[in-house]
């Protein structure tokens, strides 16, 4: 049997799962056509709308992590020719921009220097010189934890004839989404971040108008196993067999959602918010530096710049080895210079933040208790 070693999960993802989801990933498994779990699925839709605050019949979750329906969005979403507009400020625009190259999209990359948002003023520059079909932005960027600022854009987007989409694969669950009120036309998600479910399924959601353009495409979607047109026959009123369901997982999920919801939404944000902030108070005690503007700072993930004489890779290494402890280093241009640091979903707490906090400082040799106290105390607050 296997024997798996004990972790906190303080990186990028995946986090820490929910006890409780672990439990019902174990559930005896049934049909994928069973009337019973047909009803799960009915479930499952009906909370996703709820965490994702739209009113979106179709709204699902794909067989597969977020890189699942990240490809999904872009094949459905997109035909040969269309012009797309994509914020490039960290790897997962850059991973948009060439899925939408393999199906033969017009790109115009908006990129920006990481550890920053995509400026509204540039998203209407865009528009304005061309035609558009799709706009793309990344609303947490994972590789820089940067949470793009989206109240206004979908407006802006409709007002030129294109659509919205966003990846919430590291906000969704963390931080405040509202699909409707932004006037968002799709996103997608993935399980294993703020939700705290294991890896594997990942939400989508299309508006009606997204919908549309599904309907009304000149080609056909580019992969079978992705293809919307047919899947969503399987999750709507039909129960046409597609694929067989990963059953279980879709127990964990709607284990996860349930847990979301009994917390509820705003008090789950403000955790996460409140355990950021601690986070970052302990760090800049330490001498560290914070990567991202507060103002456009994503809190369930931190990429900080720890002092010169830390080698972050050996501090990654140690923190493992000795505390059980895993964070991850930086992506890109950022690999060697930054940390991530991972406050999600389950994860999310004052204990773990401070036991993070207490092994740095044991392993940098600093004063014990600079950044703890520091960080008790904004706790306290």
């Amino acid at each position: 049997m296997l024997r798996i070693p004990e972790r906190l999960l303080m990186g990028p993802g995946p986090s820490n799962v929910d006890p409780a989801v672990l439990e019902a990933l174990a559930l005896p498994t049934i049909g994928h056509l069973d009337p019973a779990f047909l009803g799960i699925m009915d479930d499952v839709q009906e909370m996703l709308r709820q965490v994702l605050n739209t009113k979106n019949p179709f709204t699902i979750a794909v067989s597969g992590t977020g890189s699942a329906a990240m490809e999904a969005a872009v094949d459905n979403l997109v035909e040969p020719g269309d012009r797309v507009v994509v914020g490039m400020n960290g790897v997962f625009g850059t991973r948009l921009i060439d899925m939408l190259s393999r199906v033969g999209a017009e790109v115009e990359a908006l990129e920006i220097t990481w550890g920053l948002p995509i400026p509204a003023e540039a998203v209407e520059k865009a528009l304005k010189a061309n035609p558009t079909k799709l706009v793309m932005l990344v609303h947490g960027e994972t590789s820089t934890g940067v949470l793009q600022p989206l109240e206004g854009v979908g407006d802006l987007c409709h007002e030129h004839g294109a659509m919205l989409l966003i990846d919430c694969v590291t906000s969704l669950g963390g931080v405040p989404i509202h699909l409707d009120d932004w006037d968002i036309d799709a996103c997608y998600s993935g399980t294993q971040k703020c939700l705290s479910i294991p890896p594997g399924l990942s939400p989508l959601s299309f508006s009606s108008a997204a919908l549309e353009k599904l309907e009304g495409r000149d080609t056909r979607v580019s992969s079978w196993y992705l293809d919307m047109s047919m899947i969503r026959e399987y999750w709507g009123a039909n129960r046409r067999y597609h694929h067989t369901a990963p059953i279980n997982m879709i127990y964990s999920l709607h284990e996860g959602l349930r847990r979301v919801l009994e917390e509820g939404l705003e008090e789950r944000w403000n955790r996460h918010k409140h355990n950021a902030e601690a986070l970052w108070v302990g760090l800049e005690a330490l001498g560290w530096e914070l990567f991202v503007e507060e103002k456009y700072r994503l809190a369930p993930l931190t990429t900080v710049r720890p002092p010169e004489d830390v080698d972050e890779k050996n501090l990654r290494a140690q923190l493992l080895a000795d505390y059980g402890i895993e964070i991850g280093g930086g992506l890109g241009p950022l690999a060697g210079q930054v940390v991530r640091v991972g406050l999600m979903g389950t994860s999310s707490t004052p204990e773990n933040l401070l036991k993070f906090l207490e092994a740095v400082e044991i392993i940098t040799g600093v004063t014990p208790g600079l950044g703890t106290d520091a960080a008790e105390a904004a706790l306290a607050s």
